[in-house]
């Protein structure tokens, strides 16, 4: 099963609820690639002997690892956190998250600034890019497991919006401008 995305509608309503437009306005895994999110469906059962992971990480340099488990019980300030995950931000590096068990939702700026909710499930690993306006917050289920991937020693500072000047950013808005034909992908996404 594909990663499901859509375009999300901007109320005040919980934001663990989907959040569709009326009628709802699915997303393409291809729009998703134009915006420089990246996807592989694996087998999160095995991740500790899965070749196709083994050779993602060797491929895309994600030397380190380590997990979230994030529920109101196994994370202390719970509904904070969660609260600072789904503030609007920037990374200067790329945002690597591999669902391991449960679900919830990352939300992506498309080129319009719209926001385009993707829901990442048991299975789904997703790389945002370096850059790219986002946040994140748990599905009405309050749960999931993620691994998160690193080039290097890892680093998670967030850069709240507005961030036009960063480099990270400048970065991410010429590279979306520019014509990607050509362009070599380290790894194929599928």
């Amino acid at each position: 099963m594909a990663i499901e995305a859509w375009y999300m509608e901007e109320s005040g309503e919980n934001q663990r609820f989907p959040l569709h437009r009326n009628p709802p306005e699915f997303v393409s895994m291809s729009k998703l690639e134009e915006l420089g999110v990246l996807y592989w469906r694996l087998n999160p059962k095995n991740y500790e002997n899965d070749e196709e992971l083994r050779n993602i990480r060797e491929s895309r340099g994600y030397n380190y690892i380590d997990f979230l488990d994030l529920c109101p019980e196994r994370m202390e300030n719970y509904e904070e956190k969660l609260k600072n995950f789904y503030t609007e931000h920037i990374h200067e590096n790329e945002e690597i998250r591999y669902c391991l068990e449960g679900s919830g939702y990352f939300d992506v700026r498309d080129k319009d600034d719209r926001w385009i909710r993707i829901w990442i499930k048991e299975g789904d690993m997703i790389v945002l890019p370096a850059g790219i306006y986002h946040r994140f917050t748990l599905d009405t289920d309050n749960y999931v497991k993620l691994m998160r991937l690193f080039m290097g020693e890892p680093v998670w500072t967030p850069f709240n919006r507005p961030q036009e000047e960063h480099p990270a950013r400048k970065s991410y808005i010429k590279n979306l401008m520019e014509e990607r034909v050509g362009m070599p992908v380290p790894l194929e996404a599928h």
